[in-house]
C-alpha cells in the first residue's frame, strides 16, 4: 500500500454510521462536506453513558497494512475504546467482534468472546498492526466462515439481529473483493466501506451494500475520528422519534427505533403522503348499518329515513308511514292511503274539485235522486191498488164458489 504525506491511515466503521461529517465515494451523494482535520468534538464526556441502540452483531474488519503508522493506529485503537463506551454492548443487546487484516487475517476476538465492556477495551488494547500487504477479500471470506457462526457467537437467523460488517482501508485490495463481497451481501450481511486518504473509491462500491450513498464513505485523516463519537451516538442511541418536532405525523405518530410511521384517529384514514389524515366516508356501504339513508358527521354518523318512512326507535330501521293520520294529508272530506303516497276523495253526494282536495255538493246528482224517488212511489201506490182489488176478487170468487158447491149438493138429494 502507498504511503501518503502528512497524517494519515485507516478510520472505524463508526465512520460511515456518520454521513453529516462524511464525503461518500465517487458516485454517492454530494451533499456531504469534506471533514477537516484538527480539533476536538467538545463532546467526548456525553459519550461516557452508553445508549440504548438496537442490537447488532457486529463486526470490524481493520486495515492495519505497513501504511498505517504506528502512532496513527493507536489512535485507532483509542477511538476504538471509546466507540465502545457509546455502545449498549451485551449477550443479548449489542455483540462485537474485531478482526485485523493484512496480508494475513488475524480475529481478535469474535462475538461470542466479551460482553461488558471493560473486558472489550481490555483487548482492543493489545492489538498489534500486522503490516504486509491488503487481503480485503481473504478478510470478508474469513469473517463468513469463522466469525458469522453461531459457535462463534453470532444469533441464529430467527432472532432477527442484523449482522453488520465494516471494513476500513486506505488502499487498494490485493486480491478479488468483488465476488467475496457479493457473496457476503446474498448470505444477509450489510457492508459498509471507509476510505481513508487515498483509498480506491471503486473497491469501496464494488464491496459496499446498496444504496451505495448509504454505505460507502470516504474521510481524510485520523484527526477527524475524535468528533466521530457522538454523532455515532445519536445515528445509533434510540431517539423518540415522535417527540414534538421530531416529526410530521397530523394526528398520531408511532415510533419505531430510529424512524416513525403516522397514524390516524379512528374515523380518519392515511392519506398517500404517510403524513396527513382525511376523515373516513363512514357512509360508504358496508361501513354504517342504517336501513335507508346515513348522514356523515366528522367521525360519526347518524340515521334518517327516506320519505313516507320514520325511524324506528332503534335508530336504524325505518316503517312507513301512515300518511292517512290526522295532520298528514291535506285532503278536505277522505284520505285514501296507496302505499307511500294518498289521495282525495268525497262523500256521497259531493264531488272533488280540480285541486283534488276540497269537495263540492254534487246539486245535479241531487235533482235526479228526488225524481227518480218520486216514480218510485208512485210505482209502489199502484201495485197497492192492484193487490187491493186483487184481494177483492179472490173473495168474491171464494163465495160463488161456495154457493156452486151448495147447488150441487142438493140437486143430488132430489
Amino acid at each position: 500500500m502507498r504511503r501518503a504525506l502528512g497524517t494519515r491511515g485507516c478510520c472505524w466503521a463508526l465512520l460511515l454510521l456518520l454521513p453529516p461529517l462524511l464525503l461518500p465515494a465517487a458516485g454517492a451523494s454530494p451533499h456531504r462536506p469534506r471533514l477537516q482535520p484538527g480539533g476536538r468534538s467538545g463532546s467526548l464526556a456525553a459519550a461516557d453513558t452508553a445508549c440504548k441502540n438496537r442490537p447488532l452483531d457486529l463486526v470490524f474488519i481493520i486495515d492495519s497494512s505497513r501504511s498505517v503508522r504506528p502512532e496513527e493506529f493507536e489512535k485507532v485503537k483509542i477511538f476504538l475504546s471509546e466507540m465502545i463506551d457509546t455502545l449498549d454492548v451485551g449477550e443479548r443487546t449489542t455483540r462485537v467482534a474485531v478482526m485485523n487484516y493484512a496480508s494475513t487475517v488475524k480475529v481478535e476476538f469474535p462475538l461470542r468472546t466479551y460482553f461488558d465492556k471493560a473486558s472489550m477495551k481490555e483487548a482492543i488494547s493489545h492489538i498489534k498492526p500486522l503490516s504486509a500487504g491488503t487481503m480485503t477479500g481473504l478478510a470478508i471470506q474469513t469473517a463468513m466462515d469463522e466469525v458469522f457462526t453461531e459457535e462463534m457467537g453470532t444469533r441464529p437467523a430467527t432472532f432477527n439481529i442484523p449482522k453488520v460488517v465494516i471494513v476500513v482501508t486506505d488502499g487498494r485490495p490485493q486480491d478479488q473483493v468483488q465476488d467475496v463481497a457479493a457473496s457476503a451481501r446474498t448470505a444477509g450481511i450489510e457492508i459498509y466501506a471507509v476510505g481513508v486518504d487515498r483509498a480506491d473509491m471503486q473497491s469501496l462500491r464494488v464491496m459496499a451494500s446498496e444504496p451505495l450513498d448509504e454505505h460507502v464513505f470516504y474521510v481524510e485523516t485520523y484527526g477527524v475520528i475524535e468528533k466521530l463519537t457522538s454523532k455515532f451516538r445519536e445515528t445509533f442511541c434510540a431517539v423518540d422519534m415522535c417527540a414534538p418536532g421530531r416529526h410530521e405525523c397530523d394526528q398520531i405518530c408511532v415510533s419505531n427505533n430510529t424512524s416513525y410511521v403516522c397514524e390516524c384517529y379512528e374515523g380518519y384514514t392515511l392519506n398517500p403522503d404517510k403524513k396527513t389524515c382525511s376523515a373516513t366516508d363512514i357512509c360508504a356501504p358496508g361501513r354504517h348499518d342504517c336501513a335507508q339513508v346515513c348522514l356523515s358527521n366528522g367521525g360519526s354518523y347518524s340515521c334518517n329515513c327516506y320519505e313516507g318512512y320514520t325511524l324506528n326507535p332503534d335508530k336504524k330501521t325505518c316503517s312507513a308511514v301512515d300518511m292517512c293520520a290526522p295532520g298528514r294529508h291535506d285532503c278536505e272530506q277522505v284520505c285514501m292511503r296507496d302505499d307511500l303516497f294518498y289521495t282525495c276523495d268525497c262523500y256521497q253526494g259531493y264531488t272533488l274539485n280540480p285541486d283534488k282536495k276540497t269537495c263540492s255538493r254534487a246539486i245535479t246528482s241531487s235533482l235526479v235522486t228526488t225524481e227518480e224517488s218520486c216514480k218510485c212511489e208512485a210505482i209502489a201506490a199502484l201495485q197497492d191498488s192492484v193487490t187491493s182489488r186483487l184481494e177483492a176478487l179472490s173473495t168474491k170468487l171464494d163465495e160463488v164458489s161456495e154457493k156452486l158447491q151448495a147447488y150441487q149438493g142438493r140437486q143430488q138429494v132430489v
